[in-house]
């Protein structure tokens, strides 16, 4: 491929790869099934011309491939308040994606769209929350492959084979005991994140096993965790035992191996992470937006969000990010229209933390996602203030914060 079997585009992936592969000291390239592209996301001109050159030169990609978010909502023009010059390029990057062949899901929640390796398989992600998603929940392997690297693999078909590709590298090395936390803690879904927003800055990028924890979680749940811990952290895996499918036992997540570490969770631990996810001043009872949706909203979320809501109305702007599956679904089922009713103001394609959505005099935002709660303050100027999604659908209702303090004392 790289001498130009296959044209100049796979030519240059090719070169790519394996020049990528020699720097991460990888003996070889493996064949990978899928690929989901987080490059598709615009962060200035040279990614557009690279998407742009790829597709001119006869670029197809060679496996299944998923869009992560873009820069623009396609299905809400003038949602994104981007100037004239930037919104082209971005439309033209996204364009030039699906020109390659790519499969315009435009999410980064893949696995609600249907994208969903077996365990073993070998792919080739991008967007770190769907990659922890597949290492860990789903027990395909991938690594977190950079921007462009990731369409690079999806025109070649090929991908390093190294880091989490690999058997020695996928085993805990560290141990999480959560025993001495509530049951009660434990079901609550701001939980999730909140563990996730810990770990990563606990343990960095390596693999941890945690124990403890219920036999059945939500997969709402699972994701809500990865992507809390990919951001705080660069956290690839996590075994749960008992729950993920590579760890039905504690010698299987640690490959018979006893732990560099091992680490017993507390409530004042916990407690210190979800403090760490607001950045608003103590007491606050101000709040200017509600977002959701951090990897993008599921229909069982939008189920929990339609229930809270019942017949009320926002005082305030209320976003809920998703894909467009997603949004498919809601729409058939009468969700969409009754959330709208109620002030919901839907996301689709892309997010507000990543596009200028938010409203532009700024302020506090609250999120029940450890993901926007770690990146809302540096991306949109928005303080924030982290919740459960009942305390978020409180608070908008009430126009102030509202949060239920009882199982976190």
């Amino acid at each position: 491929m790289a001498a130009g079997s296959r044209g100049p585009a796979i030519a240059m992936a090719a070169r790519i790869l394996n020049e990528t592969a020699a720097m991460l000291g990888a003996e070889r390239l493996v064949t990978v099934t899928s690929s989901h592209v987080d490059g598709c996301l615009y962060h200035g001109d040279s990614g557009t011309h690279f998407a742009e050159r790829l597709a001119s030169e006869g670029g197809r990609v060679a496996v299944p491939t998923t869009l992560n978010v873009g820069a623009l909502d396609l299905l809400h023009p003038g949602r994104v308040q981007f100037d004239p010059r930037t919104a082209e390029m971005a439309r033209r990057m996204m364009v030039a994606y699906e020109q390659l062949g790519c499969v315009p899901s435009w999410t980064c929640a893949p696995y609600q769209a249907g994208h969903r390796p077996a365990l073993g398989e070998h792919v080739a992600w991008g967007e770190s929350n769907a990659v922890v998603f597949c290492n860990s929940v789903l027990g395909a392997r991938t690594n977190r492959l950079g921007d462009f690297l990731d369409i690079c693999a999806a025109l070649c078909a090929r991908a390093p084979y190294t880091g989490l590709h690999r058997d020695e590298n996928r085993r805990a090395r560290v141990v999480v005991d959560t025993r001495a936390l509530s049951d009660a803690l434990k079901r609550l879904d701001a939980f999730y994140p909140v563990l996730g927003a810990w770990l990563g800055a606990e343990i960095g990028s390596d693999v941890a096993a945690l124990i403890g924890l219920p036999a059945a979680i939500p997969e709402d749940s699972l994701k809500a965790l990865g992507a809390a811990a990919a951001s705080s952290g660069a956290v690839g895996l996590f075994h749960i035992v008992g729950v993920t499918p590579e760890a039905p036992d504690l010698a299987a997540a640690t490959g018979g191996q006893p732990p560099a570490r091992s680490i017993v969770l507390t409530a004042a631990m916990l407690r210190a992470a979800r403090d760490r996810l607001s950045t608003a001043a103590a007491g606050t009872d101000r709040i200017d937006a509600v977002a959701v949706g951090s990897p993008h909203f599921s229909l069982a979320e939008f189920a929990a969000l339609d229930r809270l809501v019942g017949s009320g109305r926002f005082k305030i702007p209320f976003y809920a990010c998703t894909g467009r599956a997603v949004l498919g679904e809601i729409e058939r089922n009468g969700m969409l229209a009754r959330l709208g009713e109620a002030g919901v103001e839907f996301v689709t394609d892309t997010c507000v933390v990543v596009a200028p959505i938010l409203p532009k005099a700024g302020g506090v935002l609250m999120t029940n996602s450890g993901k926007f709660a770690h990146y809302a303050t540096p991306n949109t100027g928005f303080a924030t203030v982290y919740g459960s999604l009942a305390d978020c659908v409180a608070s908008a209702l009430a126009g102030r914060v509202t949060r239920d303090e009882r199982l976190w004392s």
